[in-house]
């Protein structure tokens, strides 16, 4: 199966994602935030990278719980940001 690349927007989320994860990890090592959530540090690693910038929704609820954040914190931070009317009417132009 191939996958459809990603937007430039869809990129950006996950980079946002990256950064919020690494905040809210602090502290602590990618290897125990890792282990506490059940997936590898490679894959914490590559979320927080924004290499992958769509994690499964139970690896992003596994990493939600490990660090104590709710997921409607993690799907407002990833939300797209919303256009005004002028960027609006310059895509449709």
């Amino acid at each position: 199966m191939v996958r459809t690349p990603l937007t430039p927007g869809e990129r950006e989320r996950g980079e946002r994602f990256g950064v919020l994860l690494r905040e809210a990890r602090g502290g602590r090592s990618m290897v125990e935030v890792a282990a506490a959530a059940g997936v590898s540090a490679e894959t914490l690693r590559k979320i927080e990278t924004g290499r992958a910038p769509t994690p499964s929704f139970f690896t992003v609820a596994a990493l939600a719980y490990a660090l104590g954040l709710s997921l409607d914190e993690l799907a407002a931070s990833a939300a797209l940001p919303v256009m005004d009317g002028s960027e609006a009417e310059a895509l449709s132009a």
